[in-house]
C-alpha cells in the first residue's frame, strides 16, 4: 500500500536523517585518513606537487 498524506513527510524526513548521518560517516572516514599521514609525508607530497606544476608551467602545457 502506498504511504498517504503525513506518511510521506515522515518518510522525507526519514531519508534526510539517513543522509546526514550517511555524510557524517563519509566525512569522519576522510578526516582519519588525513590525520593519518605524518607531517613529513605531506610535507614530501607538497614539494611533489609542486615539483610537477612548476615542470608544467615551465614547459607551456598548461
Amino acid at each position: 500500500m502506498a504511504p498517504r498524506g503525513r506518511q510521506w513527510l515522515k518518510m522525507v524526513g526519514a531519508a534526510g536523517v539517513v543522509g546526514v548521518a550517511a555524510t557524517g560517516i563519509l566525512a569522519a572516514r576522510t578526516e582519519r585518513r588525513r590525520q593519518a599521514y605524518e607531517p613529513e609525508e605531506i610535507r614530501e607530497r607538497l614539494h611533489q606537487r609542486y615539483t610537477r606544476i612548476q615542470s608544467r608551467r615551465e614547459s607551456g602545457t598548461d
